[in-house]
């Protein structure tokens, strides 16, 4: 299918989503604060993507956008490149120079 004809088809479904909730064109345009012409021409499939997500959320059907595209997720390239390097092992407890004793000279014996 090419672009054009995915378009026609995406204005017909929107047309017809305007029909079933017996709005007129001028309707959906006053509630999306757009401008009539601009409606006909989404229903021609000729729209910017803007106006397209006006009338869904007049019509109501922004929750479907879920099913027509859906969120995409990382993949595990992206998510170990996202990471970085991971740490290995443990360094163990760190010592103050002062604090620090030798057992040598620790006074109790064992």
């Amino acid at each position: 299918m090419s672009p054009q004809a995915v378009c026609g088809e995406l204005g017909e479904r929107l047309k017809q989503a305007r029909l079933n909730r017996d709005l007129t064109q001028s309707e959906v345009a006053d509630m999306a604060g757009i401008s009539r012409k601009l409606v006909l021409n989404a229903e021609k499939g000729k729209t910017q993507l803007e106006v397209l997500v006006a009338i869904l959320q007049v019509l109501q059907l922004t929750d479907q956008l879920d099913q027509f595209l859906p969120p995409q997720t990382m993949s595990p390239l992206q998510l170990a490149k996202l990471q970085g390097k991971r740490r290995q092992r443990a360094s163990g407890q760190r010592r103050q120079g002062d604090q620090a004793t030798d057992p040598s000279e620790d006074d109790e014996t064992w």
